[in-house]
């Protein structure tokens, strides 16, 4: 024998989830995954992530850190004077990415003589002497004119570094740049 409760109701029962509500919820997790796979279409398309490798850039860009280069900048404009490039040396990709400051531009004249960079004979500002003195000058040291489209190119920790004053290395020429350095997880 069974016996139906009966009484009386004074409130409607709701449903938890409503139609409404889950064509909404369904719209925003369609739209997210959209912005999700544009933005890694975009990353992809337009930049690069790769890794330090070497102590020349340091105490700003240390080694190991993960950098990301922005591959868009000089399709639009050119390198300019303290930018971080990544370049690979000469244009061969098989001799690894390298990552250096521009510290001269195209139809200027760089002389690094008695540890000191000169630029067009004018010494380069280094206030607080952030930058140690040169040792050695390299191919710089009776001095070198840049051609259209060429840029000299220094790290920041001068004498651990292999660079523009290096005859396997020389001017960076513009096709020979992957992109402009835009963000490392370290401080620049």
């Amino acid at each position: 024998m069974s016996r139906k409760k009966r009484g009386l109701v004074f409130y409607e029962k709701k449903k938890l989830i409503s139609g409404a509500l889950l064509k909404e919820l369904l719209s925003l997790a369609f739209y997210t995954a959209i912005a999700i796979s544009a933005a890694a279409l975009i990353a992809q398309g337009f930049g690069y992530r790769t890794m330090m490798n070497g102590s020349s850039m340091s105490p700003g860009i240390e080694n190991g850190e993960t950098v990301f280069i922005d591959r868009v900048t000089y399709r639009l404009s050119s390198p300019k004077r303290g930018d971080v490039i990544a370049f690979y040396p000469n244009g061969n990709k098989g001799l690894g990415l390298r990552i250096k400051r521009v510290v001269a531009i195209p139809g200027e004249t760089v002389v690094a003589k008695d540890g000191v960079l000169y630029i067009n004979d004018i010494p380069e500002a280094n206030p607080d002497k952030i930058y140690d003195a040169m040792i050695d000058g390299g191919i710089a040291e009776k001095g070198l004119t840049l051609s259209a489209h060429e840029v000299f190119v220094l790290g920041d920790r001068r004498n651990a570094s292999e660079d523009s004053r290096s005859a396997n290395i020389g001017a960076v020429t513009y096709d020979s740049i992957l992109g402009k350095v835009w963000f490392h997880t370290g401080e620049l």
